[in-house]
């Protein structure tokens, strides 16, 4: 009888070892997948910031400088769009 018992409790703690793992395993997944979508909002806001310095600069209605502060606002925002998906 305690060696049904006992093996029933080691079977039983075996499940909830793979229950932590299996949620643990999703948990790290969605990490990951959130992760890869804000690194994925940076690359575009980069570019787009990029592309908006260039067309400020050629059409000269603004200084340099300014084309740099909206350069950076933008991607600021950027940043800031992607801690949002991340956390």
């Amino acid at each position: 009888m305690k060696r049904k018992l006992y093996c029933f409790k080691a079977a039983f703690a075996g499940m909830l070892l793979m229950f932590g793992f299996v949620v643990s395993t999703a948990h790290a997944t969605d990490q990951s997948q959130q992760r890869q979508d804000a690194r994925g909002v940076r690359q575009d806001t980069r570019d787009s910031s990029r592309g908006q310095n260039q067309d400020c600069i050629k059409s000269n209605n603004k200084s340099n400088s300014d084309c740099r502060q909206d350069k950076h606002q933008t991607k600021q925002d950027g940043r800031q769009t992607a801690r949002q998906i991340k956390y």
